[in-house]
C-alpha cells in the first residue's frame, strides 16, 4: 500500500526486526499500568504504520510511545478530577456550614469540614447524606463538577498542556513518516526523468 495508513483488512502483525530491537528500549511503566496493554497498543500502531527503514522504525516507535503517554495523561487527568472532587465537597461544605461562624470557632469548624470530606470519600452512606444536604442548598452534581474544575484548575491546565504537546509531537512524526514515503516514491521518477534524453518524443 502506498499510503501512510493501512485499511483494517490490510492490517497485519508487524514484528520488530531483530536488527532494530535496540531502537525500542523496554517501556518505563508506572504502577497500575500493564505491559500487555502497552504491547498491544504499540503492536497495533507499528502494524498500521508498517515502517520500512530504520528511520521509519524510529519514528513509528516514537509515535507508539507518544500514544501511550497520551493515554496515560488522560487516565491521570481523570483520576485527578476524582481526587479533587473531595476538595470540591469540602469547599461546598464550608459555604454551608461555616457561614456566620465566630472566628474563635473557625479552626474547629474547618477540622470538622475536613473530617466530613474524608467521610464522603470513604463512607458511601455518609457520601449520600452529605450530597443530599448540599443539594438542599443548591449544590447539585453540576455545581460540584464546576467546583471540581475550580479546585483543580492549575494542575488540570498542566495536564492539558502535556496532552497538547504530546499530540502535536505525534502529528509531526506522522507527517515526517508521510514525507519520507513521498520522497521514496518520487525519487526514482525524478531520476528517470533526469536520465531521459532531451529529444525523447515522450517529453514533447
Amino acid at each position: 500500500m502506498n499510503g501512510l495508513f493501512q485499511t483494517a483488512r490490510e492490517l497485519t502483525i508487524t514484528a520488530l526486526p531483530v536488527e532494530f530491537e535496540a531502537l525500542a528500549p523496554p517501556p518505563m511503566l508506572l504502577p497500575g499500568e500493564h505491559l500487555d496493554h502497552y504491547q498491544a497498543l504499540r503492536q497495533a500502531i507499528l502494524a498500521d504504520l508498517a515502517p520500512r527503514s530504520a528511520i521509519e522504525w524510529l519514528l513509528a516507535i516514537d509515535v507508539a510511545e507518544l500514544s501511550w503517554e497520551i493515554q496515560r495523561y488522560r487516565a491521570l487527568r481523570h483520576k485527578l478530577l476524582e481526587v479533587y472532587r473531595q476538595k470540591a465537597i469540602e469547599a461546598a461544605l464550608r459555604r454551608v456550614d461555616m457561614v456566620g461562624i465566630a472566628p474563635e470557632f473557625e479552626t474547629e469548624a474547618e477540622y470538622h469540614t475536613l473530617q466530613n470530606g474524608q467521610s464522603w470519600r470513604t463512607d458511601p452512606m455518609a457520601a449520600t447524606e452529605i450530597e443530599t444536604r448540599l443539594g438542599t442548598y443548591g449544590f447539585d452534581q453540576r455545581a460540584l463538577n464546576t467546583e471540581v474544575y475550580v479546585q483543580a484548575r492549575e494542575i488540570f491546565l498542566l495536564f492539558e498542556s502535556l496532552l497538547n504537546a504530546a499530540q502535536t509531537k505525534r502529528l509531526l512524526l506522522l507527517r515526517e513518516i508521510r514525507n519520507l514515503r513521498w520522497m521514496g516514491a518520487t525519487r526514482p521518477r525524478l531520476a528517470t526523468a533526469a536520465q531521459t534524453p532531451r529529444g525523447d518524443p515522450e517529453l514533447r
